[in-house]
Protein backbone atom coordinates (compact mmCIF):
# COMPACT_ATOMS: atom_id res chain seq x y z
CA UNK A 1 0.00 0.00 0.00
CA UNK A 2 1.67 3.11 -0.98
CA UNK A 3 2.17 5.92 1.46
CA UNK A 4 -0.61 9.20 1.84
CA UNK A 5 0.23 11.39 -1.85
CA UNK A 6 1.75 14.52 0.07
CA UNK A 7 0.25 17.81 -1.10
CA UNK A 8 2.49 20.33 -3.45
CA UNK A 9 5.42 17.87 -3.25
CA UNK A 10 8.95 19.77 -4.00
CA UNK A 11 11.03 16.88 -6.07
CA UNK A 12 14.38 18.73 -4.93
CA UNK A 13 13.56 19.12 -1.21
CA UNK A 14 16.12 17.27 0.77
CA UNK A 15 15.70 16.48 4.46
CA UNK A 16 18.39 17.63 6.03
CA UNK A 17 19.94 14.72 7.90
CA UNK A 18 19.99 15.60 12.23
CA UNK A 19 22.22 14.89 15.48
CA UNK A 20 19.16 13.91 17.20
CA UNK A 21 17.25 11.01 15.77
CA UNK A 22 14.32 8.54 16.94
CA UNK A 23 17.18 6.35 18.70
CA UNK A 24 18.61 8.52 20.54
CA UNK A 25 15.48 10.17 22.00
CA UNK A 26 14.26 6.22 22.94
CA UNK A 27 17.59 5.84 24.62
CA UNK A 28 16.67 9.09 26.63
CA UNK A 29 13.48 8.11 27.74
CA UNK A 30 14.52 4.81 27.99
CA UNK A 31 11.81 3.21 26.48
CA UNK A 32 10.65 2.84 22.60
CA UNK A 33 7.95 4.29 20.77
CA UNK A 34 4.96 3.24 19.21
CA UNK A 35 1.57 4.54 17.96
CA UNK A 36 -1.62 3.47 19.01
CA UNK A 37 -4.26 4.28 16.06
CA UNK A 38 -7.46 3.95 18.18
CA UNK A 39 -10.52 3.61 15.62
CA UNK A 40 -14.06 3.31 15.81
CA UNK A 41 -17.57 5.42 15.64
CA UNK A 42 -18.61 8.29 17.96
CA UNK A 43 -19.63 7.41 21.37
CA UNK A 44 -17.94 3.96 21.12
CA UNK A 45 -15.40 4.85 23.83
CA UNK A 46 -12.15 6.28 22.32
CA UNK A 47 -10.94 8.90 24.13
CA UNK A 48 -12.39 7.54 27.62
CA UNK A 49 -10.27 4.20 27.06
CA UNK A 50 -7.43 6.00 25.01
CA UNK A 51 -7.32 8.73 28.57
CA UNK A 52 -7.14 6.06 31.12
CA UNK A 53 -4.73 3.89 28.82
CA UNK A 54 -2.26 7.06 29.06
CA UNK A 55 -2.19 7.43 32.46
CA UNK A 56 -1.62 3.98 33.15
CA UNK A 57 1.33 4.62 31.26
CA UNK A 58 2.26 7.98 32.15
CA UNK A 59 2.39 6.13 35.66
CA UNK A 60 4.55 3.95 34.95
CA UNK A 61 6.82 6.78 33.52
CA UNK A 62 6.60 6.40 30.09
CA UNK A 63 6.26 9.16 27.96
CA UNK A 64 2.86 9.99 25.94
CA UNK A 65 0.91 12.35 23.82
CA UNK A 66 -2.42 11.62 23.00
CA UNK A 67 -3.72 13.01 19.69
CA UNK A 68 -7.79 13.74 20.20
CA UNK A 69 -10.12 14.13 17.26
CA UNK A 70 -12.08 16.59 18.99
CA UNK A 71 -9.28 18.76 19.89
CA UNK A 72 -7.83 18.41 16.59
CA UNK A 73 -10.59 19.50 14.98
CA UNK A 74 -10.40 22.85 17.38
CA UNK A 75 -6.86 23.69 15.86
CA UNK A 76 -4.47 21.35 13.47
CA UNK A 77 -7.64 20.40 11.18
CA UNK A 78 -10.41 22.87 11.94
CA UNK A 79 -10.19 23.89 8.16
CA UNK A 80 -11.77 20.58 7.69
CA UNK A 81 -15.40 19.12 7.20
CA UNK A 82 -16.52 15.66 7.08
CA UNK A 83 -17.53 15.04 3.37
CA UNK A 84 -14.96 12.14 2.50
CA UNK A 85 -12.59 14.26 1.79
CA UNK A 86 -11.88 16.35 4.31
CA UNK A 87 -12.02 13.04 6.53
CA UNK A 88 -9.21 11.31 4.71
CA UNK A 89 -7.27 14.22 4.83
CA UNK A 90 -7.77 14.57 8.63
CA UNK A 91 -6.71 11.47 8.95
CA UNK A 92 -3.43 12.25 6.63
CA UNK A 93 -2.32 15.17 8.59
CA UNK A 94 -2.68 13.36 11.89
CA UNK A 95 -1.03 10.57 10.90
CA UNK A 96 2.27 12.57 9.45
CA UNK A 97 1.95 14.06 13.23
CA UNK A 98 2.11 10.83 15.00
CA UNK A 99 4.92 9.70 12.92
CA UNK A 100 6.41 12.89 13.87
CA UNK A 101 5.55 12.03 17.69
CA UNK A 102 6.67 8.25 17.58
CA UNK A 103 10.00 9.60 15.71
CA UNK A 104 10.69 12.76 19.00
CA UNK A 105 10.81 9.25 21.08
CA UNK A 106 7.10 9.12 22.28
CA UNK A 107 4.16 6.29 23.06
CA UNK A 108 1.78 8.37 20.50
CA UNK A 109 -2.53 7.80 21.10
CA UNK A 110 -4.54 8.91 18.41
CA UNK A 111 -7.93 8.88 18.57
CA UNK A 112 -10.02 9.33 15.50
CA UNK A 113 -13.19 7.32 13.82
CA UNK A 114 -11.26 7.40 10.85
CA UNK A 115 -13.80 5.16 8.73
CA UNK A 116 -12.07 4.17 5.62
CA UNK A 117 -10.04 0.79 5.60
CA UNK A 118 -7.64 2.52 2.81
CA UNK A 119 -6.75 5.44 4.88
CA UNK A 120 -6.07 3.41 8.20
CA UNK A 121 -3.42 1.27 5.69
CA UNK A 122 -2.24 4.20 4.36
CA UNK A 123 -1.86 5.76 7.76
CA UNK A 124 -0.21 2.33 9.23
CA UNK A 125 2.14 2.70 5.92
CA UNK A 126 3.99 5.62 7.32
CA UNK A 127 5.20 3.51 10.19
CA UNK A 128 7.90 0.55 10.27
CA UNK A 129 6.41 -2.99 11.17
CA UNK A 130 5.78 -2.85 14.88
CA UNK A 131 5.53 0.55 15.58
CA UNK A 132 1.46 1.09 14.48
CA UNK A 133 -1.16 -1.14 16.15
CA UNK A 134 -4.81 -0.71 15.29
CA UNK A 135 -7.25 -0.63 17.98
CA UNK A 136 -10.78 -1.65 17.08
CA UNK A 137 -13.29 -0.23 19.68
CA UNK A 138 -15.91 -2.00 18.24
CA UNK A 139 -20.06 -1.23 20.00
CA UNK A 140 -23.10 -1.80 17.70
CA UNK A 141 -25.10 0.92 16.34
CA UNK A 142 -28.60 0.74 18.60
CA UNK A 143 -26.02 0.93 21.68
CA UNK A 144 -23.71 3.88 20.66
CA UNK A 145 -27.48 5.65 19.71
CA UNK A 146 -28.75 4.97 22.95
CA UNK A 147 -25.11 6.06 24.72
CA UNK A 148 -25.15 8.83 22.46
CA UNK A 149 -23.12 11.26 24.64
CA UNK A 150 -22.93 14.13 22.53
CA UNK A 151 -26.31 14.43 21.35
CA UNK A 152 -25.23 13.72 18.01
CA UNK A 153 -26.97 10.66 16.45
CA UNK A 154 -29.95 12.51 17.55
CA UNK A 155 -29.39 15.14 15.49
CA UNK A 156 -28.03 13.17 12.52
CA UNK A 157 -31.30 11.23 12.54
CA UNK A 158 -33.14 14.48 12.37
CA UNK A 159 -30.78 15.68 9.23
CA UNK A 160 -29.31 18.21 11.52
CA UNK A 161 -26.00 16.65 10.98
CA UNK A 162 -24.69 15.53 7.65
CA UNK A 163 -22.39 13.14 6.64
CA UNK A 164 -22.85 11.40 10.11
CA UNK A 165 -20.42 7.93 10.48
CA UNK A 166 -22.85 4.96 10.89
CA UNK A 167 -26.36 7.48 9.84
CA UNK A 168 -25.43 8.85 6.31
CA UNK A 169 -21.83 8.09 5.92
CA UNK A 170 -20.26 4.93 6.21
CA UNK A 171 -18.07 2.94 8.91
CA UNK A 172 -15.50 0.32 7.26
CA UNK A 173 -15.07 -2.11 9.87
CA UNK A 174 -10.88 -2.90 10.18
CA UNK A 175 -9.80 -5.87 8.23
CA UNK A 176 -7.18 -6.94 10.78
CA UNK A 177 -6.70 -5.05 13.84
CA UNK A 178 -4.12 -5.18 16.45
CA UNK A 179 -6.46 -5.21 19.35
CA UNK A 180 -10.32 -5.41 19.41
CA UNK A 181 -12.70 -3.97 22.27
CA UNK A 182 -16.29 -4.96 22.35
CA UNK A 183 -16.94 -1.79 24.25
CA UNK A 184 -20.85 -2.80 25.35
CA UNK A 185 -19.88 -5.27 26.68
CA UNK A 186 -16.52 -4.50 28.36
CA UNK A 187 -15.53 -1.83 30.84
CA UNK A 188 -13.25 1.25 30.20
CA UNK A 189 -10.05 0.12 33.19
CA UNK A 190 -10.56 -3.70 31.71
CA UNK A 191 -10.31 -2.43 27.89
CA UNK A 192 -7.55 -0.07 28.95
CA UNK A 193 -6.34 -3.15 30.85
CA UNK A 194 -6.36 -5.15 27.91
CA UNK A 195 -4.58 -2.50 25.56
CA UNK A 196 -1.96 -1.28 28.15
CA UNK A 197 -0.94 -5.60 28.95
CA UNK A 198 -0.48 -5.74 24.98
CA UNK A 199 1.79 -2.43 24.97
CA UNK A 200 4.00 -3.48 27.38
CA UNK A 201 4.23 -6.81 25.89
CA UNK A 202 6.50 -4.82 22.62
CA UNK A 203 9.38 -5.12 24.28
CA UNK A 204 9.31 -0.66 25.26
CA UNK A 205 12.29 -0.55 27.60
CA UNK A 206 15.65 0.13 25.61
Amino acid sequence: MPPFARPQETPDLVPHPFDVERQAQCNLKGHRSLLLWFTGMSGAGKSCIANCVQASLHAKQLHTCLLDGDRLRQGLTADLGFADSDRKENIRRTAEVGRLMVDAGVITLVCLISPFEQERRMARALFAPGDFIEIFIDAPLPVLEQRDPKGLYAKARKGLIKHFTGIDSPYERPVAPDIVIDSANTSIEHAAHTIETFVLRQRLWT
